[in-house]
């Protein structure tokens, strides 16, 4: 038995200087509960370790846990360091220890307690370096598992189905032998078409095909089959190698009832089916109260409120209305697109003619008169109002004061009002059958039946001299201010809006002006005498709206778009305005046009008149530039203010910025509704974004896509959501916060056409509509679903920093091309002094003689360029004159 410990190290040492010759107590067992009588824990420092040759995972590892130390050792490290040898609780064991050597155990998994362990007896040495092999149990005889054999087989009628669906040969075999002449081996084969029935021992082979004009279904099958109980099928992840068709015969293992009777009656499944039942009953009226297998993600839309789209709502535009009508729309594609900003549900569509063919400036178009349709989803087979037009309308806008009033360029160049007041009740209330409202007709096909009313345009704007240029983009200017004819903003008295900005091709962008010239002004009383000698407006007369401008109408001032490094002038296509927002401070013109004036009088268009810029207020806070896209894929930032040059002459502004930042016709310009400065830009196969107060180039660019960008708007309700047309009839919806180098979602096929406009509208915060114009003339409303109009909380300023963000980045990338491109030149100009004394000299003769030979053999290429399209005559005789 193992000694008793002492309690301490300090004890044992102090007790040691009172009395040398007394014995140092040993351990007893029970001082060290949980491990053998013939082992003793121990810890063993650095240091011991060190001198003994025992340290943990280099000479004692988990593999080779055993270290035999000498006895003697261990009573020198007892003699020398006394009560601190870590061996000094086992004095007593040692000395009494009866052989040389003593077992010490590397305990890695602390068994007992510490990382180290003595061994105290020489049988529990042995005993741990030579474990004892484990007996085999004896096996007998009766114990063996045997295979179990097989039951002996009971016929049950299933062979009687086999052996008749089985296929027995009722006949002998054919024996075909083929041979060949001997002269015809190794002869060159040639082969030739030949006809199948010329010959006897041609071949043709019919193969089978599906005939579409019929199909047969079959009713009836004959097959055998076995009838057994419902059982559990089960499979393992095994191969099937060699497969072999196999018929089993089986039927199913069940208890007897007296195994039955046991098992229901036992305990356990007693406490079974009691511990379980309530649980079974609450689910069961769980799910007959709530749908237990609903989505609540799905449902409330939780998930777009926290800004977390991992488990993604639905994204599927869903078709709301298709409108169309072959009266109207047979051989003609849309080309301009506006929702009406008040009454729900109408909209209206331009619609151009695709196979117009002119002949000459006094003969007339060859092709359907060109009209503007409105639809309305009270009555989507029937449109609801035609406006009719001079000329095929590329762009047309409702004026955002006083929505009866419609603005729209021509391709011819002029500009085109409309007065749709006696028609808002027929729109307000247009009901399927409604004939009460009916007024003139537009006959397309002589056609009596036809009950759509048309309203004719009001004023059209001169026709311009010399080439006629489409107007391409028409936009109202704000009611917030006016521009003079210099293009400077003055506050609006009237504060509605009065002026209309346009665009064409050939180089201009105009501003227009609605009221009655200053030089056509009348007198207070003349005004009063019109105003109560005004014939009523009647639906089948022309509104006298803007009958001063009719025919006369011309522009305010123009502005041309000179290019910044060369000369010639851009063709703009499309461009954007910043919308102004009246700061509040108005003057004493707008207070005393307030007072005078009332609400009836400022909405009645014939009775405004053009005030003297001297008597307006200059506003300073207006932002007069813009951006405007060309024909040829260019962005160019720009300012309307004429500028006076040397002479005193007004002339346009030089741009600021230009970027070609698309390969083909810039389609699209539109502001962000919620950043005044973000401007998106669409235009031959991609996209771009771009800041204001950033010159450099767009912060944003999409990748190349396969198809075309046809068209693109902002989300009136996201600002991180944009939706692009494309030219295949898809549309793509684009997250900046998820993705900017892929689209969110694609909505394929959702027609067969180009796309060709894309519109949003708001009807309530829970109901978001998408219109979609293609190249057939057809017009398709969507409805938005919520994971693409709910916003994040913190959607706004992500974004904002998204685009800061872009702009850093691309402000560093342009340092480092520039450094680049300064760093290339100094090395071309090193390299190329370095070897300028290695080039020979040329002589004045010799330059001559090269001079001459390129200047003959470019008059040679001239000449034979001439002479190929037959104008070498032609030019010789003007170069002789």
């Amino acid at each position: 038995m193992a000694p008793k410990r002492p309690k301490s190290r300090r004890s044992s040492a102090g007790s040691k200087g009172k009395d040398k010759d007394k014995k140092t107590q040993p351990p007893t067992p029970q001082d060290k509960p949980g491990h053998p009588d013939d082992i003793f824990p121990l810890v063993l420092t650095s240091a011991t370790q060190e001198l003994f040759g025992c340290r943990t995972d280099e000479d004692v590892t988990r593999e080779s846990p055993y270290k035999l130390l000498k006895k003697d050792n261990i009573i020198q490290d007892i003699k020398t360091r006394a009560a601190v040898s870590d061996f000094s609780p086992v004095k007593q064991i040692v000395l009494d220890y009866p052989e040389e050597e003593i077992l010490l155990v590397f305990d890695r998994s602390f068994t007992y307690g510490q990382c180290f362990y003595l061994v105290l007896t020489p049988e529990a040495k042995d005993r741990i370096l030579s474990p004892p092999e484990p007996e085999t149990p004896e096996v007998f005889e009766s114990e063996v598992s045997k295979t179990p054999q097989p039951k002996l087989w009971i016929s049950l009628g299933s062979e009687q189905e086999i052996d008749e669906e089985s296929v027995t040969e009722t006949r002998q075999k054919l024996c075909y032998k083929f041979s060949r002449v001997r002269r015809k081996f190794g002869v060159p084969v040639c082969f030739s078409d030949r006809n199948t029935a010329a010959a006897k021992d041609s071949y043709l082979e019919c193969a089978s095909y599906q005939d579409s004009r019929f199909s047969i279904k079959q009713m009836q099958r004959d097959c055998g089959m076995q009838a057994v109980p419902r059982l559990q099928s089960s499979s393992a992840q095994t191969q099937w190698r060699f497969q072999k068709n196999i018929c089993t015969q089986y039927y199913p293992r069940e208890l007897h009832e007296e195994e039955i009777e046991s098992t229901t009656q036992a305990e356990s499944q007693r406490n079974l089916l009691n511990s379980v039942t309530p649980r079974v009953l609450q689910a069961l009226q769980q799910e007959e109260i709530i749908n237990v297998f609903l989505d609540d993600c799905k449902a409330l839309g939780t998930l777009a409120e926290t800004g977390d789209w991992s488990g993604k709502v639905s994204e599927d535009l869903v078709l709301h209305y298709a409108f169309t009508d072959q009266k109207y729309t047979k051989d003609k594609k849309v080309s301009s697109i506006n929702w009406h900003p008040t009454i729900f549900g109408v909209i209206a569509v331009a619609l151009t003619d695709k196979k117009k063919v002119q002949l000459d400036e006094s003969s007339a178009l060859i092709g359907r008169p060109a009209i503007i349709v409105f639809y309305s989803f009270s009555d989507p087979s029937n449109p609801q109002l035609l406006l009719e037009c001079p000329d095929d309308i590329s762009a047309f806008e409702f004026n955002p004061s006083n929505p009866n009033i419609i603005v729209g360029g021509c391709v011819t160049g002029q500009v085109v009002l409309w007065d749709i007041s006696a028609h808002i009740a027929h729109l307000q209330g247009a009901q399927p059958g409604d004939k009460k409202a009916t007024t003139d007709i537009l006959d397309l096909d002589d056609n009596k039946e036809n009950n759509t009313p048309v309203a004719r345009y009001c004023a059209v704007s001169a026709l311009q001299s010399g080439r006629k240029a489409p107007i391409t983009d028409v936009q109202w200017l704000p009611q917030t201010f006016e521009v003079t004819r210099r293009g400077l903003p003055m506050e609006n008295m009237y504060k509605v809006s009065v002026q209309v900005v346009t665009c064409s091709p050939y180089s201009t962008i105009m501003f227009w002006d609605v009221r009655v010239p200053q030089l056509l002004n009348q007198s207070l009383s003349d005004r009063q005498q019109n105003v109560d000698q005004k014939t009523p407006i009647t639906p089948y007369s022309v509104p006298a709206t803007f009958e001063h401008l009719d025919r006369t109408w011309k522009p305010l001032f123009r502005i041309s778009l000179p290019k910044i490094n060369n000369s010639g002038e851009y063709a703009p296509f499309k461009f954007s305005l910043q919308h102004y927002a009246c700061n509040g401070n108005t003057g004493k013109n707008s207070e005393k046009a307030h007072e005078n004036d009332s609400t009836e009088d400022i909405t009645d268009y014939s009775q405004l008149r053009a005030p003297s810029a001297q008597t307006l207020t200059a506003l300073e806070d207006v932002n007069t530039k813009f951006y405007f896209g060309t024909q040829d894929g260019e962005i160019v930032y720009t300012d309307w203010k004429l500028e006076k040059d040397d002479s005193g002459r007004l002339h346009s502004a030089k741009p600021l910025l230009c970027f070609r930042a698309h390969q083909g016709l810039v389609n699209t310009i539109q502001r962000s509704p919620f950043f005044k400065d973000i401007i998106l830009t669409t235009g031959g196969w991609n996209f771009a974004i771009w800041k204001e107060d950033f010159m450099d180039g767009p912060i944003v660019v999409s990748p190349s896509s396969e198809q075309q960008c046809t068209v693109g708007c902002w989300s009136l309700s996201r600002p991180a959501v944009f939706f692009i047309g494309k030219e295949d009839g898809s549309i793509e919806v684009w997250n900046l916060l998820e993705n900017t180098s892929e689209p969110a979602h694609i909505h394929a096929h959702i027609t067969s056409a180009k796309i060709t406009c894309v519109k949003p509208w708001t009807v309530s915060p829970k109901l978001h509509f998408l219109a979609v114009t293609d190249d057939l003339g057809m017009l398709r409303v969507f409805e938005i679903p919520k994971s693409l109009y709910i916003p994040s909380r913190t959607e706004s300023s992500s974004v904002m920093k998204h685009f800061e963000l872009e702009k850093v980045m691309l402000k560093n990338y342009l340092k480092r091309d520039e450094m680049w491109v300064k760093e290339k030149k100094e090395a071309e100009e090193l390299k190329k002094k370095t070897q300028e004394p290695d080039k020979p000299v040329k002589l004045q003769h010799e330059n001559r003689e090269e001079n001459t030979k390129e200047h003959s053999h470019y008059l040679t290429l001239g000449e034979n360029v001439l002479k190929g399209v037959g104008l070498w005559p032609a030019a010789a005789d003007t170069g002789n004159t």
